[in-house]
């Protein structure tokens, strides 16, 4: 089973990628929302040598940008402040939230907006030329480049970014193995990666679907022949669908991918409190161990590793629960 972790600052040197190896990395992700592959080049040169001194050819998952939705480039954080009032932008301005035009005339009076995973929650008071006046319903610091969603609406943006062209047509000379292609619609979307990569010479390189919309949940038998795997990635797809009903979106997906005989990777959150604390919770180690026995041939932590405080010890717990959940597997085929 594959062991993914998300390359960032609290991985970004050679002996803490050593350990994360150590412990049982196989893979790691990086995010080009926020970066390019030439600009990672030294990062990738790195992770490389890390691999080599543990006796390892990692895997290297370019995420790409895709049809997200994002805010823009902030010269610094924002304090947003529970039933304070926000405003969103087009242009630059100080303490406004930088969007972009095709977000912004989605949005009408009523909004809701969803920030950061759905860490943040904002509603639109009222929508002006070129200026937007929200409520913030939960607040926090938001900083630029972090995902929105608006709650039950969906903005169409092409499936690639002139930024995702350019990254695929240097992913060969990099290294990458696979392309995760964000909030996938349809079939064609994934096409047009397979395509891309053709036309970069890249034809090996696996696509990985990434199901963070509700087409994406609809869609996801007519996925399967353009993807090689499928990946549950429950941070925005929590925004798509409630969070109650989120596992259970989770399970049919799960259940479609086994049944289609289609690997597919579980991500988001699966040891979110190791990002802050030495130790995960209870919920999470049963959460790794039940993505494992519904069948997931890979899982992969995100801002654990990226921006927590103990990225490889976020790796060992998540590669120790499962070998725990492969044991079990094997004493219920046993028995």
């Amino acid at each position: 089973m594959e062991i993914y972790a998300t390359l960032g600052p609290s991985c970004a040197d050679e002996a803490t990628l050593l350990q994360m190896f150590r412990n049982g990395m196989t893979g790691i992700r990086l995010n080009l929302s926020h970066t390019s592959l030439k600009e990672s080049e030294d990062s990738i040169e790195m992770l490389q040598a890390a691999a080599a001194k543990a006796g390892l050819a990692p895997r290297l998952l370019m995420d790409m940008q895709g049809p997200e939705l994002r805010v823009g480039r902030l010269p610094a954080p924002i304090w947003l402040e529970n039933g304070r009032k926000a405003f969103l932008v087009t242009r630059p301005e100080k303490n406004g939230i930088l969007i972009s035009k095709e977000v912004f005339r989605s949005i009408e009076s009523g909004q809701e907006l969803l920030f950061d995973d759905g860490k943040l929650l904002l509603k639109a008071l009222s929508v002006n030329e070129d200026r937007i006046e929200a409520r913030v319903f939960r607040g926090g610091v938001l900083a630029g480049r972090k995902s929105i969603a608006l709650k039950g609406k969906s903005v169409h943006l092409p499936a690639m970014t002139e930024d995702d062209l350019s990254n695929i047509r240097e992913a060969g000379r990099y290294g990458v193995t696979d392309v995760m292609q964000p909030f996938v619609r349809s079939p064609e979307d994934l096409q047009k990666v397979r395509a891309a990569l053709c036309d970069a010479g890249s034809p090996d390189i696996r696509i990985m679907a990434k199901i963070e919309n509700r087409e994406g949940v609809a869609g996801i038998d007519q996925l399967f022949p353009a993807a090689d795997e499928i990946v549950i990635a429950r941070g925005d797809l929590g925004n798509a669908v409630t969070l109650p009903g989120l596992p259970a979106v989770q399970k049919r997906l799960a259940g479609k991918c086994r049944k289609a005989g289609k690997p597919f990777m579980v991500v988001t959150q699966m040891l979110f409190s190791m990002e802050r604390n030495p130790l995960p919770s209870r919920a999470e180690v049963s959460d790794i161990f039940n993505a494992v026995l519904d069948g997931a041939s890979s899982v992969m932590l995100t801002g654990e590793t990226a921006s927590g405080r103990y990225p490889a010890e976020a790796v060992r717990y998540l590669a120790e629960t499962v070998r725990e959940a492969e044991r079990y597997m094997e004493e219920m085929k046993a028995e």
